[in-house]
C-alpha cells in the first residue's frame, strides 16, 4: 500500500468508496437521532449531501487530501486541513472501503497525516466523530494511534 497526493480525476472513485464506507455510519446515526432532526440534516438524503462534502473537501484549496492506493486500486484517502493561528491540524475526512477495512489502512493514512502535520508545524492534532454504534470502528483507530477523547455533548431539537 502506498499514499499519495490526490488528482481530481480521482474524485469519482473517492466519492463512491466513501459512501460505501459510510453506509453503517449513516444507518446508525438514523437510529440515534430523532426521525426529523434526521431528515431536516439530509433532506435529500445523505448520499447527496455526503458525495457534495467530498467533492467539497477535494476542491477546496485550504486542504491537502491523499489517497491510498494497493494493487492499483484506491482503497481509502484522507483529507487535512490546517488552522495555523492555534497550530492545530484536522483530519477533515477520512474514509476507508469497506473491502479493505481493517487491514491497517486508516490507521496509515492517519499516521501519514500526522508526520505531514507536524513537518508543517503543527503542534495539535484534532479529529472529530461520532459517538453513535456506527462510529465505533473510527473511534478505536483514533484511540490506537493516541488520540484523547474530549466528551462534548450537543443536542438537536427539530423546530
Amino acid at each position: 500500500m502506498r499514499i499519495e497526493p490526490y488528482e481530481d480525476s480521482q474524485l469519482d472513485t473517492i466519492k463512491s468508496l466513501s459512501l460505501r464506507a459510510w453506509t453503517p455510519v449513516f444507518d446508525s446515526l438514523q437510529k440515534a437521532m430523532d426521525i426529523d432532526v434526521y431528515r431536516s440534516f439530509y433532506p435529500n438524503g445523505w448520499r447527496v449531501s455526503q458525495a457534495n462534502a467530498v467533492e467539497s473537501v477535494c476542491m477546496t484549496a485550504d486542504r491537502k487530501v491523499w489517497i491510498a492506493i494497493d494493487s492499483d486500486s484506491t482503497v481509502g484517502f484522507v483529507a487535512v486541513k490546517l488552522h495555523p493561528q492555534s497550530r492545530m491540524g484536522e483530519i477533515y475526512m477520512i474514509a476507508v472501503d469497506p473491502d479493505y477495512q481493517r487491514q491497517g489502512i486508516g490507521t496509515a493514512l492517519i499516521e501519514f497525516a500526522l508526520d505531514w502535520m507536524k513537518a508543517a508545524g503543527m503542534s495539535v492534532a484534532m479529529v472529530e466523530t461520532g459517538g453513535d454504534p456506527g462510529h465505533a470502528p473510527a473511534r478505536c483507530t483514533y484511540e490506537k494511534v493516541g488520540f484523547g477523547l474530549l466528551p462534548i455533548a450537543r443536542y438537536f431539537k427539530k423546530l
